[in-house]
C-alpha cells in the first residue's frame, strides 16, 4: 500500500484527535459500567450475579471481534471501516441507554462490543500510516495515554453519572462523542487512496474463533464465580474452548486466506514485542484491579477514594507521553521499555512495604511514581512489535496485538482475584493455628474486645481476616514486582533498528 506513504490529512492534530476520541470512547466502555452494575441490576430487576453479564457480553464479543480487524479493513477499506465502526458504536450505546430489560441490554452490549473490535487497533494502524516516519513515537504516545487514562477514568466517571443522573448516560454520553470523531476522521481522511482486496471468508476460521474465544471468554469471566473447575460449566467451557483453539490455530496456519494471520509471529520484533505486550499488560491491569478491591474490601475506602487513589497512576503519563513521542528515536527503545519495566516493579515492591496503617497519600505517591512506568511502556513496547512488519500487515499486526492483550487482560482479572483470595485463605488459615484460649496474647485480645463472647470472637476473625488480606496483597505484589524485573530482560530479545529508521513497516502504510 504504498501509495498512501505520501498521503497527508488536512491536519493532523485534528485527525488526532478525530481518532483518539473514538478510542478513547472504546477504552473507556471497557470500565465504565463496573461500578454502575448494582445499580443497573436493581433498576431492570435482576440478581447481581446476572447483571454481570453486561460486563461479560461486551468483553466475549469484543474478544471476538479484534482478530478480525485486519481481513476487515482489506475488505472494506481502513478508513471507511474505522468511521462505520464508530457510527455503529455510537448506535449500540444509545440502543443500550434505552434498554428496559436485561435480556436487551445485553444483546446490545453484544453488538457495541462487536462494532468496537476495530477501533483501537485501526486507530493505531491509521495513526501509523498518515504521520510522517519521524513523528510516528509521538502518534503512538499519544494513543499510549489514551489506553492508561481511559480504563482508570471510567470507573470514576462511571460512579459519578451514575450517583448525579442515572445509569443510561454511562451509554448516552458516547453518542456526542463518537459523532463527533466519526465527522472529524471523515473529513480529514477522506481523501486517502484506499485498496480493497476481496480476499475469500474463512468460515472454519471464523467459526472456530468464535466458539473457541467466546468460551474462553465466558469461562474466564465466571471462573472465580462458579469455583473453576468444581463447576461442570467451566469444564465443559474449557474443553469446548481448548478444541476449537485447537482447531482453529492448525487451520488458520495452514490456510492461504486466514482470517487471523497467525504467521506474523514468525517475524522475531513482533513476536517478543507481542509477549512483552501481553504480561506487562496483564501485570499493569492486574495492579489497577487488586488495589482498589483491596482498598475497598479491607481498608474501609468507597468506591469513589478507591479510585481517587489509584488515579495519580494517569497524571505522568500525560505529562511524560509529549517528550517521549518526541524523543523515542534518539534512544534505543528496548532501553526505554526496560526502564518502564524497572519503575512498574520498584512500585509493586513499595507497595508489598504497605501495612494495615498505610495512608491514602503513601498509596497515591507510589502510583504516581508507577506512572513513570506507565509512560514509558506502551509506545516503545507498539513501537517495537510493529517494527518489522511489512506495510500491508500493519493493521493485522494491531488487531492481533490488541486482541492478546485484551486476553492477558481477561487472565489477568480472572487469576489475579483468584490468587489473591486462596493466598488470604491460606494466611488465614496459618493465623488461626496460634489463636487459642491458652496463649497469653489471645487472652488479652479477646480481654480487650469484651471476653470471650462470639462478639469478640467474631472482631477477632475480622482483623485475622484483614491482616491475611494485608499479606496476601504483599505476596502478590512481590511477585508481580519480580515479574517486571524479568519483562525488563527479556524486551532486549528484540533486535533494533526500531521506529522511523526499522524495516518495511516504516516505509509506510
Amino acid at each position: 500500500m504504498s501509495s498512501n506513504a505520501s498521503f497527508t490529512p488536512p491536519s493532523l492534530l485534528l485527525s488526532t484527535i478525530g481518532l483518539s476520541l473514538a478510542t478513547f470512547m472504546q477504552v473507556l466502555d471497557t470500565t465504565i459500567a463496573n461500578v454502575a452494575l448494582p445499580t443497573i441490576s436493581g433498576n431492570l430487576g435482576v440478581s447481581s450475579e446476572q447483571g454481570t453479564w453486561v460486563i461479560t457480553s461486551f468483553a466475549v464479543s469484543n474478544a471476538i471481534a479484534l482478530p478480525l480487524t485486519g481481513w476487515l479493513s482489506r475488505r472494506f477499506g481502513e478508513v471507511k471501516l474505522f468511521i462505520w465502526a464508530t457510527i455503529l458504536f455510537v448506535m449500540a450505546s444509545f440502543l443500550c441507554g434505552i434498554s428496559t430489560s436485561m435480556p436487551e441490554l445485553v444483546g446490545f452490549r453484544v453488538l457495541q462490543g462487536l462494532v468496537a473490535g476495530p477501533l483501537y487497533p485501526m486507530t493505531q494502524t491509521l495513526l501509523i500510516a498518515v504521520y510522517p516516519p519521524a513523528k510516528r513515537g509521538m502518534a503512538l504516545a499519544l494513543l499510549a495515554m489514551v489506553t492508561v487514562v481511559a480504563p482508570i477514568a471510567g470507573p470514576i466517571l462511571g460512579g459519578w453519572i451514575t450517583d448525579s443522573y442515572s445509569w443510561p448516560w454511562i451509554f448516552f454520553i458516547n453518542v456526542p462523542i463518537g459523532v463527533f470523531a466519526a465527522m472529524v476522521v471523515r473529513q480529514q481522511l477522506k481523501a486517502r487512496p484506499v485498496e480493497i482486496s476481496r480476499q475469500p471468508m474463512d468460515y472454519v476460521g471464523l467459526l472456530t474463533l468464535i466458539i473457541g474465544v467466546g468460551a474462553l471468554q465466558v469461562i474466564l469471566d465466571k471462573g472465580n464465580d462458579l469455583d473453576w473447575f468444581e463447576s461442570n460449566f467451566i469444564v465443559i467451557g474449557a474443553v469446548i474452548s481448548a478444541i476449537a483453539l485447537s482447531v482453529f490455530v492448525i487451520w488458520e496456519m495452514t490456510d492461504k486466506h486466514p482470517v487471523v494471520n497467525l504467521r506474523l509471529f514468525a517475524y522475531r520484533n513482533f513476536r517478543i514485542g507481542t509477549i512483552v505486550l501481553i504480561l506487562g499488560y496483564a501485570g499493569f491491569f492486574g495492579i489497577n484491579l487488586i488495589l482498589p478491591q483491596w482498598l475497598q474490601t479491607q481498608m474501609g475506602y468507597t468506591a469513589t477514594w478507591a479510585g481517587l487513589a489509584v488515579a495519580p497512576i494517569g497524571i505522568l503519563p500525560v505529562l511524560m507521553s509529549p517528550f517521549v513521542g518526541k524523543y523515542a528515536n534518539k534512544v534505543d527503545l528496548r532501553l526505554l521499555a526496560g526502564l518502564a519495566f524497572l519503575a512498574i516493579g520498584l512500585s509493586c515492591f513499595m507497595r508489598a512495604g504497605f501495612t494495615n496503617e498505610v495512608d491514602f497519600g503513601h498509596i497515591a505517591m507510589v502510583q504516581l511514581f508507577m506512572g513513570i512506568g506507565v509512560a514509558l511502556f506502551f509506545m516503545p513496547t507498539l513501537s517495537i512489535l510493529m517494527s518489522d512488519l511489512p506495510p500491508s500487515q500493519i493493521a493485522d499486526g494491531a488487531g492481533l496485538a490488541t486482541f492478546l492483550r485484551t486476553l492477558g487482560g481477561s487472565f489477568a482479572a480472572s487469576l489475579t482475584t483468584w490468587i489473591w483470595i486462596r493466598r488470604a485463605d491460606q494466611h488465614h488459615a496459618y493465623l488461626s493455628e496460634s489463636i487459642t484460649t491458652f496463649d497469653p496474647a489471645t487472652r488479652d485480645t479477646l480481654s480487650n474486645l469484651g471476653g470471650a463472647s462470639t462478639r469478640a470472637y467474631a472482631q477477632l476473625d475480622q482483623v485475622l481476616t484483614s491482616q491475611a488480606y494485608m499479606l496476601s496483597t504483599v505476596d502478590y505484589f512481590t511477585l508481580l514486582g519480580w515479574g517486571f524485573m524479568g519483562l525488563m530482560l527479556l524486551v532486549w530479545l528484540a533486535k533494533p533498528p526500531f521506529g522511523a529508521k526499522a524495516g518495511p513497516a516504516a516505509a509506510g502504510h
